[in-house]
Protein backbone atom coordinates (compact mmCIF):
# COMPACT_ATOMS: atom_id res chain seq x y z
CA UNK A 1 0.00 0.00 0.00
CA UNK A 2 1.47 3.34 -1.03
CA UNK A 3 -0.52 5.78 1.13
CA UNK A 4 -2.70 4.87 4.12
CA UNK A 5 -5.29 7.42 5.25
CA UNK A 6 -6.29 6.68 8.84
CA UNK A 7 -10.03 6.38 9.48
CA UNK A 8 -10.44 6.95 13.21
CA UNK A 9 -13.79 8.70 12.91
CA UNK A 10 -12.57 12.30 12.66
CA UNK A 11 -11.56 13.35 9.16
CA UNK A 12 -12.61 14.42 5.67
CA UNK A 13 -11.38 11.14 4.30
CA UNK A 14 -12.80 11.08 0.79
CA UNK A 15 -11.55 14.57 -0.13
CA UNK A 16 -8.08 13.65 1.12
CA UNK A 17 -8.14 10.36 -0.78
CA UNK A 18 -9.23 12.06 -4.02
CA UNK A 19 -6.49 14.67 -3.69
CA UNK A 20 -3.77 12.06 -3.22
CA UNK A 21 -5.07 10.02 -6.13
CA UNK A 22 -5.04 13.11 -8.36
CA UNK A 23 -1.42 13.62 -7.32
CA UNK A 24 -0.55 10.13 -8.53
CA UNK A 25 -0.64 8.06 -5.35
CA UNK A 26 -2.46 4.85 -4.62
CA UNK A 27 -4.34 5.98 -1.50
CA UNK A 28 -6.46 3.73 0.71
CA UNK A 29 -8.68 4.65 3.64
CA UNK A 30 -7.83 2.18 6.40
CA UNK A 31 -9.84 1.35 9.51
CA UNK A 32 -7.59 -1.43 10.85
CA UNK A 33 -4.39 -0.32 12.62
CA UNK A 34 -2.53 -3.40 11.39
CA UNK A 35 -2.79 -2.07 7.83
CA UNK A 36 -0.23 0.60 8.74
CA UNK A 37 2.44 -2.11 8.67
CA UNK A 38 2.14 -2.28 4.87
CA UNK A 39 1.98 1.47 4.23
CA UNK A 40 4.77 3.44 2.58
CA UNK A 41 3.26 6.69 3.86
CA UNK A 42 0.63 7.59 6.44
CA UNK A 43 -1.91 10.42 6.48
CA UNK A 44 -3.46 11.48 9.79
CA UNK A 45 -6.39 13.78 8.94
CA UNK A 46 -8.63 15.35 11.53
CA UNK A 47 -11.69 17.52 12.11
CA UNK A 48 -13.02 18.06 15.63
CA UNK A 49 -11.68 18.29 19.16
CA UNK A 50 -8.22 17.20 20.34
CA UNK A 51 -9.37 15.04 23.32
CA UNK A 52 -12.00 13.26 21.22
CA UNK A 53 -9.41 12.50 18.55
CA UNK A 54 -6.91 11.10 21.04
CA UNK A 55 -9.63 8.99 22.65
CA UNK A 56 -10.58 7.59 19.25
CA UNK A 57 -6.95 6.77 18.45
CA UNK A 58 -6.52 5.10 21.83
CA UNK A 59 -9.81 3.16 21.76
CA UNK A 60 -9.19 2.08 18.17
CA UNK A 61 -5.73 0.70 19.11
CA UNK A 62 -4.03 3.05 16.64
CA UNK A 63 -1.33 4.50 18.89
CA UNK A 64 0.79 1.36 19.24
CA UNK A 65 0.79 0.78 15.48
CA UNK A 66 1.47 4.45 14.77
CA UNK A 67 4.44 4.37 17.12
CA UNK A 68 5.71 1.20 15.46
CA UNK A 69 5.40 2.68 11.97
CA UNK A 70 6.53 6.24 12.67
CA UNK A 71 9.10 5.86 15.44
CA UNK A 72 10.55 2.42 14.66
CA UNK A 73 10.19 2.03 10.88
CA UNK A 74 10.36 5.80 10.21
CA UNK A 75 7.41 5.67 7.83
CA UNK A 76 6.69 9.23 6.61
CA UNK A 77 3.55 10.70 8.19
CA UNK A 78 1.58 13.83 7.29
CA UNK A 79 -0.83 15.28 9.85
CA UNK A 80 -3.51 17.55 8.40
CA UNK A 81 -5.28 20.24 10.49
CA UNK A 82 -6.26 18.48 13.75
CA UNK A 83 -4.00 15.67 12.58
CA UNK A 84 -1.04 18.06 12.75
CA UNK A 85 -2.04 19.16 16.24
CA UNK A 86 -2.14 15.54 17.43
CA UNK A 87 1.59 15.30 16.71
CA UNK A 88 2.13 17.59 19.72
CA UNK A 89 2.97 16.46 23.24
CA UNK A 90 -0.15 17.97 24.77
CA UNK A 91 -3.37 19.83 23.93
CA UNK A 92 -5.67 22.11 25.90
CA UNK A 93 -8.96 21.96 23.99
CA UNK A 94 -11.58 21.77 26.72
CA UNK A 95 -9.19 19.84 28.98
CA UNK A 96 -5.53 18.97 29.24
CA UNK A 97 -4.84 15.93 27.08
CA UNK A 98 -1.70 14.10 26.02
CA UNK A 99 -0.99 13.96 22.28
CA UNK A 100 1.17 11.58 20.27
CA UNK A 101 4.31 13.45 21.34
CA UNK A 102 6.17 13.22 18.05
CA UNK A 103 7.01 16.94 17.96
CA UNK A 104 7.52 18.86 21.24
CA UNK A 105 4.95 21.57 21.90
CA UNK A 106 1.35 22.14 22.92
CA UNK A 107 -1.94 23.00 21.26
CA UNK A 108 -3.71 26.11 22.57
CA UNK A 109 -6.60 28.38 21.59
CA UNK A 110 -5.98 31.11 19.02
CA UNK A 111 -5.97 34.60 20.53
CA UNK A 112 -7.30 37.45 18.38
CA UNK A 113 -4.87 40.38 18.35
CA UNK A 114 -6.50 42.77 15.89
CA UNK A 115 -10.00 44.00 15.14
CA UNK A 116 -11.65 41.78 12.57
CA UNK A 117 -9.77 38.63 13.52
CA UNK A 118 -12.35 35.93 14.10
CA UNK A 119 -12.10 32.54 15.75
CA UNK A 120 -12.54 29.97 14.28
CA UNK A 121 -10.08 31.04 11.62
CA UNK A 122 -11.83 30.01 8.41
CA UNK A 123 -10.73 30.75 4.86
CA UNK A 124 -7.67 31.56 2.82
CA UNK A 125 -4.50 32.93 4.35
CA UNK A 126 -0.84 33.08 3.41
CA UNK A 127 2.18 31.29 4.78
CA UNK A 128 5.45 33.08 5.51
CA UNK A 129 8.92 32.39 6.87
CA UNK A 130 9.19 29.17 4.90
CA UNK A 131 12.02 26.89 6.00
CA UNK A 132 14.28 25.07 3.57
CA UNK A 133 12.22 21.90 3.63
CA UNK A 134 11.20 19.24 1.14
CA UNK A 135 7.52 19.49 2.12
CA UNK A 136 7.27 23.12 1.01
CA UNK A 137 9.73 23.02 -1.89
CA UNK A 138 8.65 25.33 -4.70
CA UNK A 139 6.10 27.17 -2.52
CA UNK A 140 6.91 30.91 -2.36
CA UNK A 141 6.30 33.01 0.72
CA UNK A 142 2.88 34.65 0.53
CA UNK A 143 1.17 31.62 -1.02
CA UNK A 144 -2.41 31.18 0.22
CA UNK A 145 -3.82 28.00 1.71
CA UNK A 146 -7.21 27.09 3.15
CA UNK A 147 -7.65 26.97 6.95
CA UNK A 148 -10.43 25.90 9.34
CA UNK A 149 -9.37 25.88 13.01
CA UNK A 150 -9.69 27.48 16.45
CA UNK A 151 -6.53 26.06 18.05
CA UNK A 152 -2.90 26.21 17.02
CA UNK A 153 0.31 24.28 17.66
CA UNK A 154 2.71 26.24 19.88
CA UNK A 155 5.93 24.48 18.87
CA UNK A 156 8.72 24.23 21.43
CA UNK A 157 11.74 24.09 19.11
CA UNK A 158 12.29 26.61 16.33
CA UNK A 159 13.86 23.97 14.09
CA UNK A 160 10.55 22.09 13.97
CA UNK A 161 8.70 25.10 12.49
CA UNK A 162 8.36 25.01 8.69
CA UNK A 163 6.30 28.18 8.25
CA UNK A 164 3.87 30.47 10.01
CA UNK A 165 0.76 32.48 9.14
CA UNK A 166 0.18 36.15 10.10
CA UNK A 167 -3.14 35.81 11.91
CA UNK A 168 -3.88 36.20 15.63
CA UNK A 169 -0.36 37.59 15.98
CA UNK A 170 1.23 34.66 14.21
CA UNK A 171 0.72 30.92 14.38
CA UNK A 172 2.70 27.93 13.13
CA UNK A 173 1.08 26.62 9.96
CA UNK A 174 3.39 23.69 9.19
CA UNK A 175 5.74 21.56 11.28
CA UNK A 176 8.39 19.01 10.49
CA UNK A 177 10.92 16.77 12.15
CA UNK A 178 12.50 14.53 9.54
CA UNK A 179 9.88 12.14 8.18
CA UNK A 180 7.20 13.54 10.55
CA UNK A 181 5.38 16.55 9.06
CA UNK A 182 2.10 18.37 9.44
CA UNK A 183 0.11 21.25 8.02
CA UNK A 184 -2.48 23.32 9.86
CA UNK A 185 -3.99 24.17 6.49
CA UNK A 186 -5.86 21.69 4.31
CA UNK A 187 -3.71 20.86 1.26
CA UNK A 188 -6.56 18.84 -0.24
CA UNK A 189 -8.69 22.02 -0.28
CA UNK A 190 -5.94 24.42 -1.33
CA UNK A 191 -6.00 23.88 -5.08
CA UNK A 192 -2.72 24.05 -7.01
CA UNK A 193 -0.51 25.01 -4.05
CA UNK A 194 -2.03 22.29 -1.89
CA UNK A 195 -1.43 19.68 -4.56
CA UNK A 196 2.20 20.80 -4.74
CA UNK A 197 2.54 20.11 -1.01
CA UNK A 198 0.97 16.66 -1.46
CA UNK A 199 3.32 15.84 -4.33
CA UNK A 200 6.27 17.01 -2.22
CA UNK A 201 5.20 14.71 0.60
CA UNK A 202 4.91 11.79 -1.81
CA UNK A 203 8.57 12.30 -2.70
CA UNK A 204 9.73 12.17 0.91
Amino acid sequence: METAIIDYGMGNLLSVQRAFEKCGSEAAIVDNPLELRNAERIILPGVGAFPDAMNNLKNGCWIEELNRAVLQKETPILGICLGMQLLAAKGYEGQECLGLGYIPGEVVLLDAKEEGERIPHVGWNEIEGIADTELLAGIPSGTNFYFVHSYHFRVKNQEDILCHTPYCGSFVSAVGRGHIVGTQFHPEKSQKAGFRVIKNFLRM
